[in-house]
């Protein structure tokens, strides 16, 4: 097999303490990504690299890459450096194995940017893709309303905000995010909310002007989901009930959004098929992202062009990202690379 990876565990900093309604290791104020060096021997000199941030969530670690890499390597075979190559190497592993989309991402994108180097073409170029991509959010953790909105008003210049809700002082910190930011607010529960606690909040989300609701209710609830959806004027956003294209087919007439991640769907193919079904579909379309390096981002800014609202900012929570090369403009917009591959590289030390 000419297909040869080294895996490499980080465990990063972030700026800020950052908390979800349903606890992870983030919660420690830090976070625990992989990142994959892929060089081939029919090409000399050549280095892809891709990311996989495991969610405990859906069953990844860091471990658990590592036992499943060998095995996806194994049925990507030799492929063809070109669209048809990638395209058929996502075949091959959805084959081999169910789930493990942190490990098939970390592939997935290593594979793009060798192939990229290969052909020349930065990774976008290569899938057909536009570089004209929506502004990124700023996501803000769980904490106290004071303290949301200290960070709040830091991140006053971007266009909008991502609050992360499913606390006992949800509406206290809204409103105390609306007294230092007047552009759009995100609210997010990571599957946090009661049916009825919900219901109850939406008139203040309006006032407040929320743009839109992620995950309010677990993942299984699509009942809840539904039910709720019919009771409000704003969109909500399935993020933990949508992990996989197959997913979608189910959530028609549940919810208005859908949340692509590719850390959870397997990488860069596989958002963008799962991105464009979603239009298909008549969903609005989210692209989200982990705790992740410029990496997992610039994987993921690639498609972000086939994306409604874009929440791509994982490296801006790192306090030090080992990767440069990807650019935020003053419109922040992530500015894709004219370089082959990802067009990134490794900090010095």
């Amino acid at each position: 097999m000419s297909l040869h990876v080294r895996q490499e565990t980080l465990h990063l900093a972030l700026r800020d303490p950052f908390r979800i309604a349903r606890a992870d290791e983030a919660s420690s104020g830090s976070a625990t990504t992989v990142v994959i060096e892929l060089r081939d021997d029919r090409l000399p000199g050549l280095v892809g690299v891709g990311e996989g941030f495991p969610d405990h969530y859906y069953g990844e670690t860091a471990e658990t890459i590592a036992a499943v890499l060998p095995m996806l390597l194994h049925a990507v075979g030799e492929p063809e450096p070109s669209v048809a190559g990638l395209i058929a190497a996502e075949e091959a592993m959805a084959a081999v194995i169910n789930g493990h989309g942190a490990a098939k991402c970390a592939l997935d994108i290593a594979l793009h940017d060798l192939i990229g180097k290969v052909t020349g073409a930065p990774v976008h170029v290569l899938r057909g893709l536009s570089s004209d991509i929506p502004p990124t959010d700023f996501t803000i953790g769980l904490d106290e309303p004071t303290v949301v909105a200290e960070r709040a008003a830091r991140a006053a210049a971007f266009p909008t905000l991502k609050i992360k809700m499913g606390g006992p002082s949800d509406l206290a910190t809204l409103e105390a995010v609306r007294e230092v930011f007047s552009g759009p607010i995100r609210v997010d529960a990571n599957t946090g909310w009661q049916p009825d606690d919900a219901v109850a909040l939406l008139p203040d989300l309006e006032r407040l002007g929320v743009e839109l609701i992620e995950q309010p209710f677990p993942a299984r609830r699509l009942d809840q989901l539904r039910w709720l959806q019919e009771r409000s004027s704003l969109p909500i956003v399935a993020d933990e009930s949508c992990v996989f294209i197959e997913d979608l087919d189910g959530l028609v007439g549940v919810v208005d959004g859908v949340n692509v991640k590719l850390a959870k769907c397997g990488g860069i193919g596989p958002a963008k098929r799962m991105l464009e079904r979603a239009h298909e579909l008549g969903f609005k379309t989210f692209l989200g992202c982990m705790e992740e390096t410029q990496v997992g981002i610039a994987g993921s800014a690639a498609v972000a062009s086939l994306a409604d609202w874009v929440d791509l900012d994982g490296c801006l929570l790192l306090a030090g990202d080992p990767f440069e090369g990807l650019e935020l403009g003053p419109d922040h917009r992530w500015r894709l690379s004219s370089a082959p591959g990802l067009g990134l590289s490794r900090r010095p030390a």
